[in-house]
């Protein structure tokens, strides 16, 4: 029972410039969305650098905070999966939220999950030349400035975004191909070699550092393991079937997702002696258990590290880019967002938009430490705040999202609306994004995580003023919120 305000792609119903701009259609299957999905996880990239703050932060019993997260993005991707089933659509979270909510929703939920992302994604654009820095000076002795290999890197990303989404997707799944590969042998050998020390510590309550509030306070790092692992929904207008196959593509993701960081962090205390005081202090604890397990073949853990971030800024950009297109095509953004290559189909300005932007963003960082304590900026430490500030305006988009099914399936489909599937599951989910929300927002934090929820908290009334005022200009903007749908006929 389509909701009012859908068109087709052959309608021109509430778009300004005639018949919306689409993007190539069809052309992905669901094993390209759920290797896209992961490959944008980037579960070397994240698990290196996201680990050693984790264990210390809830003990050797972190294990069980990626359980808990593993569950809490699984309710996430509940939401996810029914909105996508009902109404496909490259806007993903923006779609879905207008189009309970309406246009000034739309819009605001359009400026904080691009900004969100476009910071997010900074980090990570940042942390491939770091990678890549780290890796051959220690192999080499080289030691090249970080931010030549970040825009080599970058560069070459966005040469393939712009060739097309099957090849860029395809190249974005050998490198997550590869990670996976690595991480999994290091943590087998690692828990080979250690088989006569084995201990079911880590997955003790027990053994987590202040019980249960060691668990609450490692949950949102866990739960940062997984940012990305929405990715399959803003490509459901290339995608074939996507009211199946979008949600089944997320829910296979968290599961093989969940699976792989319970192993890489068992293998990963284990390397340590279950000593947390001593990974803790570890830069990048996988590689150290790597080096130790491995020898010199600890290179593939390096090599796993870099083609985690060439597929997270190839997932990560093609995907989260079209959210900024959508939303430029709707109306919500400049329509300059919204063009599409006439023969390969890809939102060219916003894929070169949102990676200029990021990278605007890693100078304007660089350029604060260099005016405020005359250092430089590092890579590793500036992951960890842009990641952090990004995931505050993403995780207000989640939440609203878990507030808006139940009411969009009342409204728009009443005869589907299903209980535990379309309030409890949301209800709980809302009260999971709640969680790391409080702690990454909570007082007497060190700079700059300090100002972070000040910021995001500015950003959001920022975007509903700016919201506000686009609609009383264009009363239009509410019938073109969410009027593609990925698989209209």
């Amino acid at each position: 029972m389509p909701e009012s305000g859908s068109v087709g792609p052959s309608s021109t119903s509430g778009h300004a410039g005639g018949t919306p701009q689409r993007l190539r259609g069809g052309v992905l299957g669901m094993a390209d969305i759920a290797a896209a999905t992961m490959a944008n996880v980037g579960p070397a990239m994240s698990f290196f650098f996201g680990f050693a703050f984790l264990a210390t932060t809830a003990g050797v019993a972190s294990p069980l905070t990626i359980v808990a997260a593993g569950v809490a993005v699984a309710l996430f991707g509940n939401t996810l999966a029914e909105f996508s089933r009902a109404h496909p659509s490259a806007g993903s979270f923006t779609t879905f939220v207008g189009k309970t909510f309406g246009p000034v929703s739309a819009v605001t939920t359009a400026l904080l999950a691009g900004l969100g992302y476009i910071i997010a994604m900074a980090s990570v654009i940042a942390i491939s030349g770091g990678f890549m820095q780290i890796t051959l000076h220690h192999y080499t002795g080289v030691d090249l400035p970080w931010i030549l290999w970040t825009l080599l890197l970058t560069g070459l990303s966005v040469v393939l975004m712009l060739r097309g989404i099957v090849v860029s997707t395809k190249w974005a799944g050998y490198f997550f191909g590869v990670e996976m590969l690595v991480l999994v042998v290091v943590s087998v050998a690692a828990i080979v070699e250690h088989r006569g020390d084995l201990s079911a510590a880590p997955f003790l309550p027990s053994h987590l550092t202040h019980g249960i509030k060691g668990l609450a306070a490692g949950f949102p790092l866990a739960v940062y393991l997984f940012i990305g692992w929405e990715n399959s929904a803003a490509l459901a207008e290339e995608t074939e079937n996507p009211r199946r196959n979008v949600g089944r593509a997320v829910f296979s993701s968290v599961a093989i997702m969940t699976v792989s960081y319970i192993l890489f962090s068992y293998a990963t205390v284990t390397g340590f002696g279950y000593d947390v005081q001593r990974l803790g202090d570890s830069r990048i604890p996988f590689i150290d258990v790597a080096q130790h397990t491995l020898g010199a073949l600890a290179i593939l853990a390096y090599v796993g590290g870099l083609t985690s971030t060439l597929g997270v800024l190839i997932a990560g950009i093609n995907s989260q880019a079209r959210l900024v297109f959508n939303a430029g095509r709707e109306g919500l953004l400049p329509s300059f967002f919204g063009y599409v290559h006439p023969t390969r189909r890809t939102p060219n300005n916003a894929i070169v938009t949102f990676t200029v932007t990021a990278l605007l963003i890693i100078a304007g960082w660089g350029l604060g430490h260099v005016l405020g304590d005359g250092g430089q900026m590092n890579p590793v430490v500036f992951f960890a705040e842009s990641s952090s500030l990004g995931a505050i305006l993403i995780l207000l988009v989640y939440l609203a999202s878990n507030i808006a099914l139940p009411l969009y399936y009342r409204r728009y489909r009443p005869q589907e609306f299903r209980t535990v599937r379309h309030l409890v599951l949301p209800a709980v989910g809302a009260l999971a994004v709640l969680i790391p929300l409080y702690y990454l927002a909570k007082p007497g934090q060190p700079a700059p995580y300090n100002w972070f929820p000040y910021a995001a908290l500015a950003t959001l009334l920022a975007a509903v003023c700016y919201a506000t005022l686009l609609v009383r200009r264009d009363p239009g903007l509410a019938d073109r919120v969410g009027s593609v749908v990925a698989d209209a006929e």
